[in-house]
C-alpha cells in the first residue's frame, strides 16, 4: 500500500491515520506501530523542514511480511542525505554540553530494527524495517 502526502507538517495527521488503518487491518502489535509512527514522524518532519525549495509530495509505502513491518519513504528532487550515516549522539553527555541536532535520527535508529538508504535519480529512498512479535 502506498500514498503520496503533501510536503507540509500538518500532513502528519493524515499520515498517522493512514498508518493506523494499515496497523488495524493487518493486526500489527502496538509496540511495532509506536516505533514506526515515531520513525515516520521524524523522517517526514526532516524531509519537510530541510527541503524547503521543494514542493514535491512525499511518497510513503507500507507493507508487512510474515516477520516484518516495512515502510519506505521517497523524497524526490533533493540532494542526497544518507540518514544511515548521521553522526552518533552521545546521550550520556549533559544537555549543556551537547551539540544541537541528530537526536531524532538517533531515536529512529534505536526504534527500528533496520534502516536502509538509497539515492537514485534525485530521490532519497529510506526503508525502515521493524520486526513483528511472533
Amino acid at each position: 500500500m502506498e500514498k503520496s502526502f503533501k510536503r507540509e507538517i500538518n500532513a502528519l495527521d493524515e499520515v498517522f491515520e493512514w498508518i493506523a488503518a494499515f496497523v488495524t487491518a493487518h493486526q500489527i502489535d502496538q509496540a511495532a506501530a509506536y516505533a514506526v509512527n515515531l520513525a515516520v514522524e521524524e523522517l517526514f518532519t526532516n524531509m519537510v523542514r530541510y527541503s524547503t525549495g521543494n514542493s514535491a509530495d512525499i511518497l510513503i509505502a507500507i507493507g508487512r511480511n510474515e516477520k516484518d513491518l516495512v515502510v519506505t519513504m521517497i523524497d524526490s528532487g533533493n540532494e542526497s542525505f544518507d540518514v544511515t550515516k548521521s553522526a552518533e549522539v552521545d546521550v550520556t553527555q549533559r544537555l549543556e554540553d551537547r551539540q544541537p541536532g541528530g537526536l531524532g535520527l538517533h531515536l529512529v535508529k534505536k526504534m527500528v530494527d533496520q534502516l536502509d538508504y538509497e539515492y537514485v535519480n534525485q530521490q532519497n529512498k529510506i526503508t525502515l524495517i521493524k520486526h513483528l512479535e511472533s
